[in-house]
């Protein structure tokens, strides 16, 4: 199983958008681009929902057979180890292998030495063609690359080895996330990261590297654009160059975690991607969660009403609902409205606060990011949420599928 040139992964948390979501997706096939939706959803938010890998599955195939999909489709196990990747067995044909915890962990004993001593035909100047500098490489610089991430990536392969046994090699796409280290890989780095992961023989298809700058849950970049620039220019140079020098699959391309939402990257990945002829795999997932609760606010004083107590709910909780994302949120928490004041809230009062529209004036990054991570409220109010939430199904999908495409999809895989 390839996994294709051009691929979003899209979350739902409460598994009712997967066809608004897909419409979207249909929209940029009718413009002439396939772009396949992968359906994305942790066992970390399953556990806050108390949904289970089946249902993504189940929801998938509901919205590929109801729009009429015939291309490609893939239901990710998102951000999954060797504790968490059983119940994702069944579902799953993409899996997103987590190894963050394992960066900077000591490897096995002998595994640095054996590590420094395959790479060692790259030792002295390195030149990745399609990147301007050369690396110096020596026994110190593979050590070090050694002891960051090593464990890391042999975690990887453990993982990797328990799917494959369970589900039989080339049936499912590999996916390794680096882009939770503490510093952002340089080219050099990440290309001895893939010679790792070939070591480890697994078949890795897209590769998550860090970058600089900040990417925070549901709104912009925050960061150096044109350092971003370089570095995505670099990184696919380097994917394309380890492809043919570690045999890795020529389906290996970069992926962009916190992807959603960063609209003043989308027109620099849009030319860093014509520039390379490469692919790209972009996750979404809460975006799709705010434009729901947009969705709802319009649909009348019920659903108003709902997307109030969300937050009201949540506000109270603040240090709970923002501690599992406190490394992708920066929240001004005395900059948040009183319960008091968004009851006081016409729907346009909080629409136009929530939606993704920095130029307008009353856009507020700091409640976008908090209703971000207050789904869990949403999910412990059962009916009080999801039967507005099915009421309001026809705006709030205007919303979703609009959303992906007219911010997402078109500015990365159309408009130049």
């Amino acid at each position: 199983m390839r996994i294709e040139k051009y691929s979003l992964g899209i979350g739902d948390r409460f598994g009712r958008a997967g066809l608004a979501q897909l419409r979207a997706i249909q929209l940029a096939e009718r413009a002439g681009v396939v772009v396949v939706p992968v359906w994305n959803k942790s066992f970390r938010e399953h556990s806050l929902i108390g949904t289970r890998p089946d249902d993504v599955r189940a929801e998938a195939d509901a919205a590929v057979r109801r729009g009429g999909w015939k291309h490609a489709y893939h239901v990710d196990a998102d951000h999954v180890g060797l504790k968490t990747v059983d119940g994702f067995l069944a579902a799953s044909d993409f899996y997103t292998l987590d190894v963050a915890d394992f960066i900077g962990q000591p490897a096995e004993d002998g595994a640095i030495d054996a590590f420094v001593r395959d790479m060692a035909p790259f030792r002295g100047t390195l030149r990745i063609p399609g990147v301007d500098a050369a690396f110096q490489v020596d026994d110190a610089v593979l050590e070090k690359i050694g002891r960051t991430y090593l464990r890391a990536v042999m975690e990887a392969g453990r993982t990797y080895r328990h799917v494959a046994a369970a589900k039989g090699e080339g049936t499912f796409i590999a996916e390794v996330s680096t882009d939770e280290a503490t510093e952002p890989q340089l080219p050099f780095e990440l290309f001895f990261i893939l010679g790792a992961l070939a070591r480890e023989k697994v078949p890795v298809q897209t590769i998550a590297p860090k970058f600089s700058g900040k990417f925070l849950k549901g709104i912009d970049y925050v960061g150096d654009r044109q350092a971003f620039a370089r570095e995505l220019d670099a990184d696919l140079a380097v994917v394309a160059h380890a492809v043919s020098v570690f045999g890795l699959p020529s389906s290996l391309k970069i992926s962009v975690h916190t992807g959603s939402d960063k609209l003043s990257l989308y027109p620099i990945i849009h030319r860093a991607l014509g520039k390379h002829g490469a692919g790209l795999h972009l996750k979404t997932a809460g975006t799709t969660w705010l434009e729901e609760v947009i969705g709802v606010a319009l649909s009348g004083p019920r659903g108003l009403a709902a997307a109030k107590q969300v937050y009201q709910g949540a506000l109270p909780r603040f240090d709970e609902l923002v501690k599992p994302y406190a490394t992708v949120v920066e929240i001004d928490r005395d900059r948040l409205p009183t319960a008091a004041t968004v009851e006081s809230w016409s729907a346009e009062d909080l629409v136009t606060r929530l939606r993704h529209d920095q130029g307008h004036r009353q856009y507020d990054p700091n409640l976008r990011q908090f209703v971000h991570v207050a789904f869990r409220v949403a999910a412990e109010m059962g009916d009080a949420w999801t039967g507005p939430l099915e009421a309001a199904a026809e705006v709030a999908g205007r919303c979703v599928t609009e959303n992906l495409f007219d911010r997402h999809i078109r500015p990365l895989f159309l408009d130049p």
